[in-house]
């Protein structure tokens, strides 16, 4: 009985998840006097390639001398 009512638990979440996603499409931002969308694509609303390398291990490495010479420039 206890595990079914977990996975009610967890179906609820997906639900509000799901609306709560809606809420982020649907949000805008105004511009001068017009409102536009705070997501203009897919893709700045849910990266699935960045989302993929989290899960899959993989990261960019970075450019330690470029980030030293960053670092250098702003101090």
């Amino acid at each position: 009985m206890t595990a079914c009512q977990l996975r009610m638990l967890d179906d609820r979440q997906k639900i509000y998840e799901q609306a709560w996603a809606n809420q982020q499409v649907q949000a805008t931002k105004k511009s001068g006097k017009k409102s536009i969308p705070v997501y203009d694509t897919f893709e700045k609303f849910f990266n699935y390639k960045k989302f993929e390398q989290e899960i899959l291990g993989h990261r960019e490495k970075e450019d330690r001398l470029l980030t030293g010479l960053f670092k250098k420039a702003n101090s």
